[in-house]
């Protein structure tokens, strides 16, 4: 595949609170660095900043994801709470995507408010997984255990490669303690 045709999207998490807005932390950790490691490949790469992610409305996710191109060359990365909406978008939209990467995702079943009812409270859709040419689901040895039912309720419709990382926690830079996520980059990069 010719990487020039090839795009990518990454979908931040969501922090509990709104003491990141200032410094937008939380598209920050790994995400800068997978940026300039594929467009220096000629990927093209880019991470909207989604509306008031600490109170993630689905609704309005979309309406600011939608502005990207997204094609059957487009590989899609979602880190925690990015993850459950790229599976949801993907379930609702039937869009055909190269890959899809899922770093230590989210998807609560005991709500903490209703923004995050409406935002995880939905079914996977199994036919995703028909619609993709790749799924990898990244966890850790010492994710919290709402990650870790989350990644089972994604792999268990979805399928695809697991792969888990010791001490890597919530794939956060105070867990990872760098910038650098090179077994990422790997994964997109295969096959390309």
């Amino acid at each position: 595949m010719n990487s020039q045709k090839i795009n990518c999207i990454i979908v931040h998490g969501c922090p509990s609170d709104s003491s990141e807005e200032k410094t937008k932390e939380y598209a920050g950790h790994w995400m800068p660095w997978i940026k300039k490691e594929l467009t220096v490949r000629g990927i093209e790469t880019n991470i909207p900043f989604m509306p008031r992610p600490w109170l993630p409305d689905y609704t309005a996710f979309k309406r600011v994801f939608e502005k990207y191109p997204v094609t059957a060359n487009t590989i899609l990365i979602g880190h925690s709470c990015g993850s459950a909406f790229l599976v949801r978008w993907l379930g609702e939209t039937k869009r055909e995507i190269y890959k899809l990467l899922l770093v230590a995702p989210w998807k609560e079943t005991k709500y903490s408010d209703i923004y995050r009812k409406r935002f995880y409270g939905y079914t996977v859709n199994e036919d995703v997984k028909l619609h993709v040419k790749e799924i990898v689901m990244f966890t850790a040895d010492n994710e919290d255990a709402i990650g870790k039912n989350a990644l089972k309720t994604f792999h268990s419709s979805l399928g695809g490669k697991i792969i888990q990382c010791k001490g890597m926690g919530h794939y956060c830079l105070e867990d990872m303690r760098s910038e650098a996520f090179p077994d990422l980059l790997k994964e997109v990069m295969r096959g390309i």
